[in-house]
């Protein structure tokens, strides 16, 4: 049986791209795709290279619009999701691309993005452990932010395998531009971002912070403690990720590459490159594909690991998919087999 889907923020960078994704979905019909502030104007004349959308009409985000729905796409700003989601039927799957139900904790919710906390959803990052089982058959999902994504992924193997210390742990990331959403902000310019770049959220400040803190020590067994520093580089979009732990004493490091290939040797969609190979944005550009590699820096007793993710696919819209498709018992690839695109 076809599924019925509804998309919200559709004019957006983020819904634009589940939409991408979910044209090529076999198994979906896309019903409603709703908008605030461009509701009432031609999908095309916003996503222009969503050609067999173009005509469809943008819908107000109401929830009288998303009612009705097998699924729910929700990619609206953080904190305007939960009021949607809180009035849709229960045998509705419900999809937050937002930040509203990714964090346990409702304190570290309050001082990050100031608001009431919402609640906890099953978290829709299935390679983290202990997380894909929690998918099958959900009717709630968050989807993780762009940059806990490749930093859990980057990480996690080596907390999971007990290989890794849980303090000062140190994560730097440099994301595209588009991971700032598609609202006007100066500094978002083609002439401030084109051939420089500049780092924000410094200090622990940006709001993904705590968002990694919790999947690193799910994996952990115990708190960690993180420095992030994300930057903002001079392209589209993607990520790339660099991120160090200490290692336990006495692990070697046969053990600590061990500890990546068994997690991921199973997974079609997170790849550790051998042996000498690094990763690139561009050969996981629009597709739902991970790239890392790892070194061991003997000299300060840390692993390094960088991560390649493409921010609007497997950051938001893939990961957003791949999880529909666990809860829904559909194989994870379906809608999502296309390569990266190079050069």
């Amino acid at each position: 049986m076809t599924l019925r889907v509804a998309v919200s923020g559709a004019s957006g960078y983020a819904g634009g791209e589940v939409l991408r994704l979910l044209a090529s979905h076999p198994e979906v019909e896309i019903g409603s795709i709703t908008a605030h502030s461009n509701a009432g104007q031609k999908l095309g004349g916003l996503q222009p290279h969503l050609h067999a959308l173009a005509d469809r009409v943008l819908e107000p985000t109401e929830v009288e619009v998303l009612r009705g729905h097998d699924v729910v796409f929700l990619a609206l700003p953080h904190g305007a999701s939960a009021d949607i989601a809180a009035e849709l039927s229960d045998d509705t799957l419900v999809i937050d691309a937002g930040a509203d139900h990714r964090l346990e904790s409702t304190p570290m919710w309050e001082k990050f993005y100031g608001s009431p906390h919402a609640g906890t959803w099953p978290y829709g990052l299935p390679e983290l452990p202990g997380r894909r089982e929690k998918l099958v058959g959900a009717q709630r999902i968050a989807v993780p932010g762009c940059y806990p994504t490749g930093s859990l992924l980057g990480l996690a193997p080596g907390f999971d395998a007990g290989v890794l210390e849980a303090d000062d742990v140190v994560i730097v990331a440099a994301s595209g531009t588009s991971g700032a959403g598609k609202s006007l902000k100066p500094h978002l310019l083609g002439s401030e971002a084109m051939g420089s770049m500049s780092p924000y959220g410094v200090g622990g400040m940006h709001r993904h912070t705590p968002e990694i803190i919790q999947g690193l020590s799910w994996a952990a067994g115990e708190e960690i403690s993180l420095s992030f520093t994300p930057t903002l580089a001079p392209m589209p979009r993607g990520i790339l990720t660099t991120a160090t732990a200490k290692f336990k004493p006495g692990v070697s490091v046969p053990e600590i590459r061990a500890a990546w290939e068994n997690a991921y040797q199973d997974e079609q969609f997170v790849h550790l490159l051998p042996e000498g190979q690094w990763p690139s944005t561009k050969s996981v550009l629009g597709s739902n594909h991970v790239v890392m590699q790892l070194a061991v820096d003997e000299s300060s007793g840390r692993v390094v690991v960088v991560v390649a993710v493409d921010n609007l696919t497997k950051g938001t819209a893939g990961g957003a998919i791949q999880s529909m498709n666990i809860a829904l018992g559909f194989p994870e690839e379906t809608g999502l087999t296309a390569q990266g695109v190079a050069p």
